[in-house]
């Protein structure tokens, strides 16, 4: 469970993996990053348990008792006990660091329970008064639920607009990246006001002659030529300002397109080695080819791209394919005891024939290379929201069967309706050794 934890001889915030269990000896906390080049503020750990736990009635009723405590109960599965903890912990005066634990550890228990309104309110509290980088809510995977949930989603539009409600660390982080890709845009914006100021300036001692040029009489001044100065600073004030509003709202776009990527970048892959990685770290490697709608079109996509398959492979082509609404009827897969028979008459036994034998064999062998060259996705859910507010932003109905086309950074570099046509795209990108490959990273 990646999840806040207190140290005991130190005041961080610590976020773990499903093993995390409550501790007494230091912690030993390794840096995170936010949003792929801004440092966050908070440490990540991986703790261990100890060979017994504490009951309640041992520990000392304090705010970091009770959090560790509750990490401990939520590690065993008691998800109800560890809430009470947590809800405990904010009752005996936290400080800053145990209240912000407190708090997103009890938002991953609501969200464990499905509670996502409630998880929502534990994160904004979180964000807005206790410093929470909105990064790490991103990242845990015992939220990946709730990121799937739409009080996620109006939760991360929160964040990304900034306010009293919900803090400015998440906009703040995103202003800085936007400044990256449009480093000019600071500058557009100074003249826009500063031409307006003089737009301005001009039409104030502009108006009064042109009220003495309307009245007339003696050295009054033309008022043809006193109209068309006027007309032109008013002109060049509207469209002045247009454009400063136009800026801003582009800005918005660009701001709400960086958080779709982070959330794409984190959004998790299980490769043919069966290691689940997120795709930021895919970066560089692949260029990730999105195919999402129903089950058949995808399908039948995937098997065109078969005869295209050591061009697309030259070229770093990764097969991620999106099942509309597989999300929601999970299949849980059984181990050991529980496997299907079915799992087990995979191979054929010694005793049948040979080239039926062969024949499997081959059939496994085609797999493991379909694997190599397909990704499965992981938290189904996550993705498929992901695909609809892409979509959204592009002016395509939600639902519709879509492609998108990662470039080697982990951007967006083309989508389109339908599946994509396989020779078109064998001619449009360049093999991963070509210059335009490298420039592209």
């Amino acid at each position: 469970m990646a999840v806040s934890a207190l140290a005991l001889n130190q005041q961080v915030l610590c976020f773990s993996n499903s093993r995390t269990r409550a501790i007494s000896r230091p912690w030993f906390p390794k840096k995170a990053t936010l949003l792929n080049s801004q440092k966050a503020h908070i440490f990540i750990v991986s703790c261990s348990s100890s060979s017994t736990s504490q009951s309640p009635e041992a520990n000392t009723q304090s705010a970091e008792s009770c959090v560790n405590l509750g990490l401990s109960l939520f590690s065993k599965g008691r998800v109800k006990d560890a809430l009470v903890q947590f809800e405990t912990a904010l009752t005996l005066d936290p400080n800053p660091e145990e209240a912000q634990a407190a708090l997103y550890n009890k938002a991953c228990c609501h969200a464990y329970r499905g509670e996502g309104k409630k998880a929502a309110d534990c994160l904004r509290t979180a964000l807005r008064d206790y410093n929470l980088k909105f990064g790490t809510i991103l990242n845990d995977p015992d939220l990946a639920s709730f990121r799937a949930s739409p009080e996620f989603k109006e939760l991360q539009e929160e964040a990304r607009l900034g306010g009293e409600d919900i803090g400015y660390s998440f906009r703040r982080d995103l202003k800085l990246i936007s400044e990256v890709q449009a480093p000019f845009r600071g500058v557009r914006r100074f003249f826009y006001v500063a031409f307006s100021a003089a737009a301005g300036i001009s039409l104030f001692f502009t108006l009064p002659r042109l009220f003495s040029a309307i009245k007339g009489g003696d050295g009054a001044p033309d008022l043809w030529e006193t109209a068309g100065n006027a007309a032109i600073n008013i002109g060049g004030i509207i469209v002045l300002v247009a454009l400063f509003f136009w800026d801003n709202r582009k800005e918005e776009e660009q701001l709400a397109q960086i958080s779709r990527d982070e959330t794409l970048s984190r959004l998790p892959l299980r490769l043919s080695t069966n290691r689940v990685v997120e795709l930021v770290q895919l970066r560089d490697t692949v260029r990730p080819v999105i195919l999402a709608g129903k089950k058949e079109t995808v399908s039948l996509a995937i098997q065109k791209a078969e005869r295209f398959r050591t061009e697309l492979l030259r070229r770093g082509v990764l097969l991620v394919p999106v099942i509309w609404g597989e999300g929601r009827t999970p299949q849980v897969e059984k181990k050991g005891f529980g496997a299907s028979p079915k799992a087990a008459a995979a191979l054929p036994s010694i005793g049948e024939d040979f080239e039926k034998r062969a024949q499997s064999i081959t059939e496994k062998s085609k797999l493991k290379a379909e694997i190599r060259f397909r990704a499965e996705v992981v938290s189904p859910e996550e993705w498929e929201r992901w695909i609809r507010d892409q979509q959204k932003s592009e002016g395509v109905t939600p639902g519709e069967d879509v492609y998108i086309i990662l470039r080697l950074d982990g951007r967006a570099r083309r989508s389109g309706k339908g599946m994509p046509d396989w020779p078109q795209i064998v001619q449009e990108l360049p093999p991963m050794e070509a210059l335009l490959s490298k420039l592209e990273r």
